[in-house]
């Protein structure tokens, strides 16, 4: 078992004999590098950013401790700042926590009890500073992410309502049956629309939901059930749907995850077909073995721009206006396979087609 690394502890003073004094006193629970001067100081931080602790004597030749710390204080932010002073100077003591942020003070001469209570204290302060620049960083992601989902909710739920209303306002004031037949068609697919974002919305919820739910797969109902799903899709669209399943060995993993990976998947491939081709075909190859799925949809679509092949796992990213589209099916796909330690590899090629090569490793 490998042991933790060292704290690293850095101290500065222009008198060698006590740098020789720290370091020989501390250098075997921690990691000591010493500094006779600023310039080798910053030198030090420079080459090692995972310095945690500084110490810094408050009387130096080139500057104070004081005004070293407010130096470095916005260039090295993260290190615990203590100052070392053998004078009981009120006025530094104040302007060494106003000016150089520092976290307490030593006196001088300092013992070993001091020191190593100081740097205990200290450490405990750098890493819970770590763990909420962390958190904080994690925060933001989410607020932002929570700000666009908001967004995209309000403005893609719209949408489709606004269109029907649309279509009833406009259907009051038609008499000709083939033209209200025609605001029938564009109601129903502002409906259609609106169905599909509200499943997105709750696949992700389902992603998101927490923990994985592994169990025995047989991809024979999972294709059979997408069959079902997209049959409607694939005769109205006249597409050709071909699946092909090889299954030598009881997978595991989780069903709901797969659903959801499969079903976007093969949505966006009758969703992106040219809509003047007459030869229009959706492929699905699902192949278990050697402990691994390897899952294939391929269609001969409108395909993608190889400068949107980077983005379209981003939430609500549309590569294309061709079909009103939620952006957020391939976050989704995405977001599952990251559950699963998945992968995907996505090969396209504009008005042939595009094939999404996906691989799980068996539970």
């Amino acid at each position: 078992m490998n042991k933790p690394e060292k704290i690293k502890v850095l101290y500065v003073d222009d008198e060698l004999n006590n740098l020789m004094g720290f370091k020989a006193s501390f250098r075997v629970n921690y990691n000591i590098l010493i500094a006779q001067n600023n310039e080798e100081a910053l030198e030090h931080l420079k080459n090692h950013p995972d310095i945690r602790v500084i110490f810094s004597d408050q009387r130096m030749p080139d500057k104070t401790g004081v005004e070293f710390f407010e130096q470095i204080r916005g260039t090295y932010p993260k290190p615990i700042r203590i100052l070392i002073t053998g004078y009981t100077d009120v006025e530094a003591v104040i302007n060494a926590i106003n000016l150089g942020n520092v976290f307490r003070y030593v006196k001088k001469p300092w013992s070993e009890a001091d020191i190593l209570t100081a740097i205990n204290e200290a450490n405990k302060f750098y890493v819970a500073n770590m763990l909420m620049e962390t958190k904080n960083a994690e925060l933001q992601i989410a607020y932002d992410e929570l700000d666009k989902f908001a967004y995209s909710v309000t403005h893609d739920m719209r949408n489709p309502l606004l269109s029907i209303l649309g279509a009833v306002e406009l259907s009051r004031e038609i008499d000709d049956i083939s033209e209200i037949r025609e605001m029938l068609h564009l109601i129903k697919e502002s409906v259609g629309n609106l169905d599909a974002y509200i499943q997105n919305i709750h696949d992700y919820y389902n992603v998101n939901r927490g923990q994985l739910e592994i169990s025995e797969i047989d991809f024979k109902d999972i294709v059979e059930e997408q069959l079902e799903t997209h049959r409607l899709t694939a005769k109205m669209k006249q597409v050709n749907f071909n699946t092909r399943i090889v299954q030598n060995e009881t997978f595991r993993g989780d069903a709901m995850s797969m659903k959801i990976i499969l079903n976007n998947l093969l949505s966006n491939a009758f969703k992106y077909q040219k809509k003047e081709r007459t030869d229009k075909n959706v492929e699905l190859d699902i192949v278990v073995d050697a402990g691994e799925l390897t899952m294939l949809i391929k269609d001969n679509g409108i395909g993608i721009s190889g400068n949107h092949i980077g983005d379209i796992f981003n939430m609500f990213f549309r590569a294309t206006s061709q079909d009103v589209g939620s952006g957020f099916g391939l976050y989704n796909v995405k977001d599952a396979l990251l559950k699963l330690n998945g992968e995907i590899k996505v090969d396209s090629v504009i008005n042939e087609g595009t094939t999404f090569t996906v691989k799980v490793r068996n539970k």
